[in-house]
C-alpha cells in the first residue's frame, strides 16, 4: 500500500498529468516526476521537495519515459541535477 500523500502533493500532481487521477499519478515515481520536470512550477518543486530528493530526480532522468520531455527541459534538468550533457531524449518504439 502506498503512503498517504499530502493534499498539496495531490493537488500538484492533479495539475500535473489532469488525464489521471492523483493517487494513479504518485504511484509512478517517474510519471510524476518526468511531468513535473517539464510541467511544474518553482512552487510545485517545492511541494515536490518535501517527498523527492535529488537522486529521485536523477533517477526519473536515468528511466525518463518517452515522448514527455522536450529538448529544453531535458539539457536544464540534465545541468541543474550535474548529470553532464543530456544525452539524446528516449523515443518511442513503434513496430514496423
Amino acid at each position: 500500500m502506498d503512503p498517504p500523500h499530502s493534499p498539496e502533493l495531490l493537488a500538484v500532481a492533479k495539475r500535473m498529468v489532469w488525464f489521471k487521477p492523483p493517487a494513479t499519478t504518485l504511484a509512478n515515481d517517474i510519471f510524476f516526476l518526468n511531468y513535473l520536470m517539464v510541467y511544474g512550477t518553482a512552487d510545485d518543486l517545492t511541494v515536490a521537495r518535501q517527498c523527492y530528493d535529488d537522486d529521485d530526480f536523477r533517477r526519473a532522468l536515468r528511466e525518463a519515459l518517452p515522448g514527455i520531455f522536450d529538448a529544453r527541459s531535458w539539457a536544464y534538468w540534465h545541468a541543474r541535477l550535474g548529470m553532464g550533457p543530456a544525452p539524446a531524449r528516449p523515443v518511442r518504439d513503434f513496430p514496423r
